[in-house]
C-alpha cells in the first residue's frame, strides 16, 4: 500500500476562534471520521498555524489557504479519495472547501 497524505484546504475556522461546545462537536466529528479509517490511518495530523510563503527571488507572501493534513494508507489514488467520504472538512456540502490526496513517493539516493 502506499502513503498519502491529504490536504485540507478552505477557510477553516481556527479551534480558538469557536466556543467550546462547537469545537467538541467538531472534535467528535473528526473522531468518528478517523474511526472509520481504522488501520489505514497512518498519522492523525494536525491543523496548520501560522504560515508564510517563500519564493525563489528571495521575497515572502501570504501563503495558501492549506489548513491542515492527514496521512492515510491506501491502494492508490482512487481508494484515498473514497477514504473521504463523510470527512467534516467537507460537511457543509459547498465548493468553499476541498481535501485534496497526494501520494508520498518515497525517493531513492
Amino acid at each position: 500500500m502506499a502513503k498519502f497524505m491529504l490536504l485540507y484546504k478552505g477557510p477553516a475556522t481556527r479551534p480558538e476562534d469557536m466556543t467550546q461546545e462547537a469545537a467538541q462537536q467538531e472534535m467528535q466529528k473528526w473522531e468518528t471520521w478517523m474511526g472509520k479509517l481504522g488501520d489505514n490511518l497512518v498519522e492523525p495530523g494536525n491543523p496548520f498555524g501560522a504560515s508564510t510563503a517563500l519564493r525563489g527571488d528571495g521575497s515572502t507572501g501570504e501563503a495558501s489557504d492549506l489548513t491542515g493534513y492527514t496521512v492515510v494508507e491506501a491502494d492508490d489514488v482512487n481508494a484515498a479519495r473514497a477514504m473521504c467520504d463523510g470527512h467534516p472538512f467537507l460537511s457543509d456540502g459547498t465548493a468553499k472547501f476541498s481535501v485534496e490526496a497526494f501520494e508520498l513517493v518515497q525517493m531513492e539516493m
